[in-house]
Order: C-alpha cells, then structure tokens, then sequence
C-alpha cells in the first residue's frame, strides 16, 4: 500500500495491484520509463527511439524484474 495526498489534503491508501509494473511516455525523441524505486539506483531513464536503445530500454526492463508496462503517448 502506499499512502498520497487527496484533494483536501488527507491521506489516501491505494493498493498496488502490479508490483512488476513500469510506466513508459513515449515521444517522438525519446522514450521516459520510470520502475519501482527499489528495482534501480536509477529508476527512472531516458532512451532514443533507434532500435538500438529500444532494445536497452527492454533488457532493462527484464533486469528490473518488470512484466507488465502501462503506456501514455
């Protein structure tokens, strides 16, 4: 669980449902990903859109542990 600041400014628990989960906002120049904090001393990273640094942006998601990946475009 972890707790956030709802609109009157008390705190609200939230569940989380994928723990193996990351978050990807993909642009036109580059792709942001963001892991769990626990998984990497840097959790979140910037990758080109070449083939080549999507393939690093995937293995290093495998190396995080993360099976699941929600999308914003």
């Amino acid at each position: 669980m972890i707790s956030i600041a709802g609109p009157s400014r008390e705190k609200v628990r939230l569940e989380v449902l994928h723990p193996n989960a990351a978050g990807i906002d993909i642009g036109n120049a580059a792709h942001y990903v963001a892991v769990p904090p626990d998984r990497d001393t840097e959790p979140v990273r910037t990758f080109a859109c070449f083939t080549q640094d999507v393939r690093a942006l995937a293995d290093w998601l495998k190396q995080c542990g993360i099976v699941t990946v929600a999308q914003r475009t």
